[in-house]
């Protein structure tokens, strides 16, 4: 298998030039090019067509967004992550109205991001932990106004339970732990939890409950 091929945009030059060298010692991802701006960043992805590109929220020109829509528009197979200085929803409806694959905060450890670039290029959807809590969190919130009574009543409280945990990032393992049950139980509960909303991962869930109003554009 190739490796990803990974597009820079940054309108920081010492954030980029960090970003390359971490990722240059990825035996699997290749940096293919860089930009300081969004109509560079535009044009550049137009001739090399990238696998995934980081892509600054605010640059001069043309801000991270609006780059986005023009590069999936014309390329929709090329993956977007957002890179951002703030850990909060302000811009997650855009970004999902955009079609980005992801949601990253540059405070992120590199790790992290690693393992961003490699789930969107698989095609799942990233968003940054605090970010899934954020919208677990609305959720609940709605559900016990009584706004999402129809789509949550079909859920168990250890179901519920499964959702927090799951929107959270945590493994099977660490939920059997937490909830002191088995990870078969666990899985069972997870397989259960997805059949009932119809998601097939954890951005299905994530996905499911921002079209169900989460999160208001």
């Amino acid at each position: 298998m190739g490796k990803i091929r990974v597009f820079l945009a940054d309108d920081h030059r010492i954030f980029r030039e960090g970003i390359r060298s971490l990722l240059e010692k990825v035996p699997d991802i290749e940096v293919v090019g860089e930009a300081d701006d969004g109509l560079e960043a535009v044009t550049s992805v137009n001739q090399l067509i990238p696998d995934v590109v980081l892509m600054d929220i605010t640059m001069p020109g043309l801000n991270g967004l609006d780059a986005t829509r023009q590069i999936k528009q014309k390329h929709p197979s090329v993956k977007i992550l957002i890179l951002t200085m703030h850990e909060t929803d302000q811009y997650l409806s855009e970004m999902l109205e955009a079609k980005a694959s992801g949601y990253v905060v540059k405070t992120t450890t590199s790790r992290e991001l690693v393992s961003a670039i490699r789930e969107v290029h698989r095609g799942d959807v990233h968003l940054y932990p605090s970010i899934a809590r954020m919208l677990v969190d609305d959720y609940l919130m709605r559900v016990r106004n009584g706004e999402e009574q129809t789509s949550y009543d079909g859920l168990t409280q250890r179901e519920r339970e499964i959702l927090r945990y799951i929107a959270e990032e945590k493994q099977n393992k660490d939920i059997a732990k937490l909830l002191a049950i088995s990870i078969r139980t666990v899985q069972a509960h997870r397989t259960h939890l997805m059949e009932k909303l119809g998601a097939h991962d954890r951005t299905q869930l994530v996905k499911y409950a921002i079209r169900k109003g989460i999160i208001s554009p």
